[in-house]
């Protein structure tokens, strides 16, 4: 279904970190105390590594698109109740892809002020614990393993 007065119910995550496990986590500004990594949703015409790319140069400033580690991998969860107006009607499930870029080190970012209102760079356990996501969390959880990868 293509329907523009909808979101499509596929999104994105990429969890930017350093090769320290330091983790980039950015604030909502709509929502007292939610932490996240880079997310949105895609376009209706939109493949997931477009929209990985488009939501890290919109939400960080970053243009390390190519550089972007698809870990083909998607969490399927529950879309909360007052979200659902956003998606089609009888719209139960999003599909998130995750996706993950490596930096040397920590960098400042240029924050989107209509999403974000601030960001830290947060030791990886430190950071799974302040995402408001369970998708989120597992994903950084898993940076140990991507750690010592060589880069796509």
């Amino acid at each position: 279904m293509s329907d523009d007065r909808y979101k499509r119910p596929e999104s994105v995550l990429v969890v930017v970190y350093t090769a320290g496990l330091r983790v980039l986590l950015l604030h909502r500004v709509d929502r007292p105390d939610f932490w996240q990594s880079v997310t949105g949703s895609l376009k209706w015409n939109e493949q997931p590594p477009e929209a990985a790319v488009r939501e890290l140069q919109e939400e960080t400033g970053l243009a390390d698109g190519g550089r972007l580690r698809d870990w083909r991998t998607t969490f399927r969860f529950e879309i909360l109740p007052g979200w659902s107006r956003r998606f089609p009607p009888g719209t139960k499930y999003n599909l998130e892809h995750v996706f993950s870029l490596q930096l040397q080190s920590e960098r400042a970012v240029t924050l989107n002020p209509r999403e974000h209102d601030a960001y830290r760079w947060l030791d990886h356990a430190e950071a799974a614990h302040k995402v408001w996501s369970w998708t989120n969390r597992e994903a950084i959880e898993r940076l140990t393993d991507l750690r010592d990868a060589t880069p796509p």
